[in-house]
């Protein structure tokens, strides 16, 4: 089962700029609060590309996560393990071409796979027509996966029908049917990820204007006093 959508917008800012806000936008909920669910960011690789030019990265994102409610009530505690709360980590890499003038990201959960797979790919681009210079296009992809039918059927083959999960999640899939409960899952998670992202676009939004009103320095001076408040308070 798979459910895609796909959204268009365009930030009022120069696509170096935008560049810029995407790498720095967890960097301190002081500067987007949108990004207080982020616990940390680490770099994992970057480097460039001698025959391109263009920076490859690859960073491990954790988030506060929180199962959507209403998919916890579709599957049974022997799946969820009853917790809905955790900590989630996201794999995100990106390639940069500053001369060609575009971004291509790509961002993957790691957990929660075996009920849902989330991959969002984006694609900045600074725009062709003269008219829209200091603009940059961003095309988002998001790609929803739900396997959770195919792991169980997986996972009863292999055990014995005397087993008491399996026979608990059979009987389970055997009254809902498994394809509705996939379509339901992607359906539900679809639907909050399109409202994050409009917390993602507002987020970046107030990052680019206080770049715009503060330069880069400013914005790194206002990110180191903000985690040395952090320090004071812990």
């Amino acid at each position: 089962m798979v459910l895609t959508h796909t959204t268009n917008h365009t930030y009022n800012h120069p696509f170096p700029t935008v560049t810029l806000a995407f790498f720095l936008r967890y960097c301190s909920p002081q500067l987007n609060p949108f990004a207080s669910h982020v616990l940390s960011t680490d770099t994992i690789s970057t480097h460039v590309d001698p025959a391109t030019g263009r920076l490859h990265t690859t960073r491990l994102h954790l988030k506060k996560s929180r199962m959507p409610p209403a998919v916890m009530k579709l599957l049974p505690t022997s799946i969820t393990g009853g917790a809905a709360d955790k900590a989630s980590y996201i794999l995100e890499t990106s390639v940069v071409d500053i001369r060609e003038g575009w971004l291509s990201t790509e961002s993957r959960n790691l957990n929660f796979v075996g009920v849902l797979s989330v991959v969002e790919r984006q694609l900045y681009s600074a725009p062709t027509s003269n008219s829209d210079v200091g603009k940059t296009d961003v095309e988002t992809k998001v790609v929803f996966r739900s396997r959770l039918g195919e792991r169980i059927r997986d996972r009863l083959g292999g055990q014995h029908a005397a087993h008491q999960p399996a026979q608990q999640e059979n009987g389970w899939f055997a009254r809902l049917g498994a394809r509705p409960i996939q379509r339901s899952i992607e359906s539900i998670a679809s639907t909050k990820t399109l409202d994050q992202l409009g917390n993602s676009r507002e987020g970046m939004r107030i990052l680019l204007e206080t770049l715009r009103q503060n330069g880069i320095i400013g914005v790194l001076e206002l990110r180191k006093r903000a985690r040395e408040r952090g320090m004071e308070m812990a």
